[in-house]
C-alpha cells in the first residue's frame, strides 16, 4: 500500500541498503528494478505498515545524490514501534549508528535517533501517553537544560 506521503531514497548501494533495512527495520521487498549495470533503478520495501522507495544514485541524470555524496542529509524518517529499545538495538547491532540513546520525552514518546549506513537519519519511538499541549509545554520547561 502506497500512502499519501511515501518516501523515496537516493542511495549509495541501494541493493546494500535494502539488505540493511531489512535486517535493522524487519523490512520486506516488495519489488527491485534493476538496470543493466545491476543498479537499483526502483525498488520498493514494506516496513510496517508503510512502503518505502528507494533507488541507487544517478547523478548523471537526474541529479540524484545521496546523502554521502551531500555529506548529510536534513531528513529524518520516523519509524514507530511497540517496543523503541528494541528496534533500536536491532538497528545498532545491524551497524547502525547512535545518533540520540532512547530516552523518554516531554512531549510522551520514548525517543531514540539512529544513523543509517547509507548517511540516513532514523528516529524510532514508542509513544507512551497522549498529553495536551499544556502539558507539553510544562514538561519541556522541566526539562534538564543540557538536553
Amino acid at each position: 500500500m502506497i500512502n499519501s506521503i511515501t518516501p523515496h531514497l537516493v542511495c549509495e548501494g541501494a541493493a546494500d541498503a535494502i539488505a540493511f533495512y531489512q535486517q535493522a527495520f524487519g523490512a520486506v521487498e516488495l519489488m527491485r528494478l534493476a538496470g543493466e549495470d545491476g543498479r537499483v533503478m526502483h525498488a520498493a520495501l514494506k516496513i510496517g505498515d508503510s512502503t518505502l522507495m528507494l533507488a541507487d544514485d544517478f547523478p548523471q541524470y537526474d541529479g540524484g545524490k545521496g546523502p554521502k555524496a551531500l555529506q548529510g542529509s536534513p531528513v529524518t524518517l520516523h519509524l514507530y514501534s511497540p517496543d523503541v529499545d528494541a528496534a533500536f538495538q536491532q538497528a545498532v547491532d545491524a551497524g547502525a549508528v547512535v545518533r540520540m540513546p532512547p530516552a523518554d520525552m516531554f512531549w510522551g514518546d520514548r525517543y531514540s535517533q539512529v544513523t543509517d549506513p547509507f548517511g540516513h537519519h532514523w528516529s524510532i519511538a514508542t509513544h507512551l501517553k497522549d498529553m495536551t499541549p499544556e502539558e507539553m509545554a510544562a514538561a519541556m520547561k522541566n526539562m534538564p537544560h543540557d538536553c
